[in-house]
């Protein structure tokens, strides 16, 4: 029997749960048997910090999922989500509209580079992937050129669970279960290589070249049958898989050359993570779309969004007829009250200087993250702005069972990290300062010396 503590709030839980209690939520990416014979239960939050139902508090090592940029609870964000939901619950935007989604797709767009000047609305990352791929194979239509078809993810890519995301997605696990999945694509190998890359501190200098990978697809399949290439600047999900020196530039080269679009998925690095707006901007790449989600509303309310370039754009309104140009939408695309949350942490991003605060703690994120090198099983350490990767020594026959020992121990120690794999990610709120950096770390390294 789990306890819920009152805690003041008309929002708390002060009931008891049983173990069946917990029996009706089929809890996502989760080992739901082993979670409800132990749960772990989060009842409130703030800035760095869950508390949990035993009123422990945990500092928060992952921005909630990759998303609570802002820290948790911040008081502007809720207070323009209260607002907004007493005023304007809910609008449609399919022939109607409400201020709110118009004024954000326009401030969204001064923070975009290059002309990526339009937004479409989703509600998730998910959405966001599945409506830029739809896009892309549509837009080629658009511009005569219908055979462009084929898409092209990467190999340990993440890109949400929509039947377009996991085709394009090259996690073993999220796809072997759900059949063919789409026709049509390829994937691209993926950069990680421990014996060129292990201990990189940033960008590795080795593995640019296997963008050329594209080369050998094209010459495969034609690029006049290729609409896309989809790829996560900084691969997160996977286990913090950080681009080579060289080698995003290169897709882009390679891309314009052939006259494929070049999809970033943004739904991690977007918002500051790695202490510019998107990571199209800190690498100086302009691909032709966005997708972004999570850091978007710090995650306060659900929200996708995928930016195109004006070439895209045009292309839709110039080639359709005058009704409807794109047959593609969902019912909470632009939903007020998610607008609400989003226009609030983008002023919150903007007032408390967020995105330049990660760059000035960029450095020193980095010395702690190297500082477990030498640890046991620590096989490499790796990071870029405020996001880390720490790789475990698989315990032979049993992969993942060391990191997820080291998620159970860090959670009782009062830090919550994500494993992935043998994989510690690490992506804290940018709000952190130094001294939670030495609590993160200096915990995480004595939860690492205790493991058997």
């Amino acid at each position: 029997m789990v306890a819920m503590q009152n805690l003041n709030s008309p929002m708390s839980l002060s009931s008891e749960l049983t173990r069946a209690d917990l029996e009706a939520f089929w809890m996502p990416f989760t080992a739901n048997r082993q979670f409800k014979d132990n749960p772990r239960l989060f009842v409130s939050a703030k800035a760095m910090h869950y508390t949990t139902v035993d009123q422990r508090q945990v500092l928060d090592g992952t921005a909630g999922l990759w998303c609570v940029n802002a820290g948790h609870c911040h008081p502007k964000i809720v207070e323009a989500v209260q607002q907004q939901v007493a005023t304007l619950d809910f609008a449609p935007t399919f022939q109607m509209g409400h201020p709110a989604a118009f004024q954000l797709a326009t401030r969204l767009a001064t923070l975009l580079p290059g002309d990526l000047n339009h937004v479409f609305f989703a509600n998730s990352g998910s959405e966001a992937v599945d409506s830029a791929l739809k896009i892309a194979i549509a837009y080629h239509r658009a511009c005569g050129q219908g055979t462009r078809q084929r898409l092209i993810g990467r190999e340990r890519g993440y890109h949400g669970v929509g039947f377009g995301g996991i085709s394009v997605g090259g996690i073993g696990p999220n796809r072997k279960f759900f059949g063919s999945l789409l026709t049509g694509v390829d994937h691209l190998p993926h950069t990680h290589n421990l014996e060129h890359n292990a201990f990189s501190r940033g960008q590795p200098e080795w593995g640019g070249h296997l963008a050329d990978e594209l080369e050998r697809i094209v010459a495969l399949h034609d690029a006049s049958n290729i609409a896309a290439v989809i790829v996560e600047p900084v691969a997160g999900s996977t286990g913090v898989l950080i681009p080579p020196k060289g080698y995003l530039e290169r897709l882009r080269a390679i891309c314009d050359r052939y006259g494929i679009l070049l999809i970033f998925d943004e739904v991690i690095t977007g918002f500051g993570r790695l202490g510019a707006s998107f990571a199209a901007d800190y690498f100086g790449v302009v691909p032709d779309m966005i997708t972004v989600a999570k850091g978007i509303t710090n995650g306060t309310i659900p929200m996708g969004a995928v930016f195109v370039r004006q070439q895209i754009y045009d292309a839709f309104m110039q080639s359709a007829t005058s009704g409807i140009e794109l047959f593609h939408g969902y019912t909470y695309s632009g939903h007020p009250v998610a607008c609400a949350a989003a226009l609030a942490t983008l002023d919150v991003y903007e007032q408390e200087g967020l995105f330049q605060r990660a760059r000035d703690l960029a450095d020193y994120w980095e010395e702690a993250v190297h500082s477990l090198k030498g640890l046991p099983y620590v096989i490499d350490t790796r990071n870029l702005g405020l996001v880390a990767g720490i790789e475990l020594e698989p315990i032979p026959g049993q992969p993942t069972a060391r990191a997820f020992e080291c998620f159970l121990r860090c959670y009782q120690r009062g830090l919550l990290i994500r494993t992935t794999g043998d994989i510690i990610a690490l992506s804290p709120p940018l709000i952190i300062e130094k001294h939670h950096i030495d609590e993160l770390f200096g915990l995480l390294a004595e939860v690492i010396r205790e493991l058997p």
